[in-house]
């Protein structure tokens, strides 16, 4: 049987990005994505709202990217697939995670973050792509 894992969504960032390394000091960056919904409802007419916030990890040059040019508020295309995680709290509570693996990140406002976190005035969008081969391995996982 063959397999599909592939993730697009657009939204922007809820807050700057994180970055962290590993222990072999490949650069991970953690952002969250805010997807929006709008619908109406077809038995009243209002118009509903749904947001979504998606968990996104970015690797190597991408994330050294992202962490340059991104920004609580920044709108941003990724495409990736889905990674599901899980493992034991300290205290012995099970918990997991789906996040999506960003193969390919698309800034739509560009430019450098400048003092005071304005962007430049750039407005052609970004792609950056960049993850190791194969993926993180265990040894990278940052948690």
């Amino acid at each position: 049987m063959a397999n599909f894992n592939k993730v697009m969504i657009m939204g922007n960032l809820t807050k700057d990005p994180e970055e962290r390394f590993t222990k072999t000091d490949a650069m991970v960056v953690h952002f969250t994505v805010a997807c929006n919904r709008v619908w109406r409802d077809k038995v009243s007419g209002e118009q509903k709202k749904q947001v979504s916030f998606v968990p996104v990890s970015v690797w190597g040059r991408a994330a050294e990217n992202c962490k340059q040019y991104l920004q609580k508020g920044s709108p941003v295309f990724v495409e990736g697939r889905l990674v599901s995680s899980s493992w034991e709290s300290p205290q012995g509570e099970k918990r997991s995670k789906l996040e999506v693996v960003a193969q390919s990140v698309q800034f739509l406002s560009s430019g450098p973050r400048r003092a005071g976190g304005e962007s430049s005035a750039d407005s052609e969008p970004v792609n950056i792509q960049d993850e190791p081969p194969g993926g993180p391995s265990e040894d990278e996982v940052p948690f």
